[in-house]
């Protein structure tokens, strides 16, 4: 009996073990993830509808999913969550219908992808079908994406945000486009810390949105993701500056440059490590204005969340993006 107790611990130990290493295995990888996305858009794209429209709209919707705490996490491949009222129909009794009769004829959006003879709002292939025939519905050039997107959405900075994750899909043909560049490179000598949050005099009472990267004057600056260059020009804070969006909803914004890099322009699609301009002491004036502080960086992050645009630390990101680019240099 004794004996039988001893190895108690020992057998509860390896059934612990066996289970996370299991669950471990269950994880399916991000590339594993990404190609399980990719064969739905895939699947449901026709000639006048590309997958990267579907691969855009569903892309919004994870990303704010990950940021706002009333959006619940849906489970299975794709991130896409048509609202009741819109899948069943907006006089439809029974709010969580599935029945794809009773769903047209209610003027529901929901659709049976799968031919299981069910219209469900959970299911991988019904969502895709539907989001698909919802876009169709309008047509299949730019402007007939946008307006469905717009009369779905109803904001017009969400419509922008889906067109430039579309846009970028289709320029790299791909969605594994995840990796990130640090700023400054880093053979260069440069120096940074954390001041988020800190107090700026200049133009009235304000905080600090973002991290300085002190360097010499004419030190590349290189963009940090792939993206839309969205703002190119002067500011009389930023000086001469360039914002570029990404595929997460996140507006990465250079300021205080000397100049451009002379390829780049408004509209351009860039990706990590692209030369974009050049360290400089612009801003804190009228256009041109220069030498009112030590040349430097400002880097700040923005991130989008279906509803609003706020300012984030880009500290953290900054350490690690530095980090993993002089790792792959050894």
């Amino acid at each position: 009996m004794r004996r039988s107790l001893l190895l108690l611990p020992s057998l509860i130990a390896f059934i612990f073990l066996f289970t996370s290493v299991a669950s471990a295995e269950e994880q399916p990888t991000r590339e594993e993830q990404l190609n399980a996305r990719m064969r739905y858009y895939i699947k449901y794209e026709s000639i006048m509808l590309p997958w990267y429209y579907l691969a855009a709209v569903d892309q919004f919707e994870r990303n704010i999913e990950q940021v706002r705490t009333d959006i619940p996490e849906k489970k299975g491949v794709i991130s896409i969550k048509f609202p009741y009222e819109v899948w069943a129909g907006m006089l439809n009794p029974n709010k969580e219908d599935t029945a794809p009769r009773s769903i047209t004829f209610f003027n529901g959006k929901g659709r049976d992808g799968n031919q299981d003879g069910i219209a469900d709002p959970d299911n991988d292939d019904d969502v895709m079908y539907t989001m698909a025939a919802y876009l169709s519905e309008y047509g299949h050039t730019e402007k007939s994406i946008k307006k469905a997107l717009m009369n779905y959405y109803g904001r017009k900075q969400t419509v922008n945000q889906i067109m430039t994750i579309a846009k970028i899909y289709k320029h790299f043909q791909n969605i594994h486009l995840d990796e990130h560049a640090f700023p400054i490179p880093v053979e260069h000598n440069f120096s940074y810390r954390g001041t988020w949050g800190a107090s700026r005099g200049w133009g009235g009472r304000r905080i600090h949105e973002g991290t300085d990267l002190f360097a010499d004057y004419g030190v590349p600056v290189r963009a940090t993701s792939y993206g839309i260059v969205e703002i190119k020009g002067w500011n009389k804070y930023g000086g001469w500056r360039i914002g570029i969006r990404d595929i997460h909803n996140t507006y990465h914004y250079f300021a205080h440059l000397a100049y451009f890099s002379k390829e780049i322009k408004k509209g351009d699609i860039v990706k990590p490590g692209d030369v974009i301009g050049y360290v400089g002491s612009s801003g804190y004036g009228k256009k041109g204005t220069s030498g009112q502080f030590p040349p430097h960086l400002h880097y700040g992050m923005y991130k989008d969340n279906g509803r609003n645009e706020w300012a984030f630390d880009p500290y953290p990101s900054l350490k690690l993006w530095e980090k993993q680019e002089r790792e792959a240099r050894k």
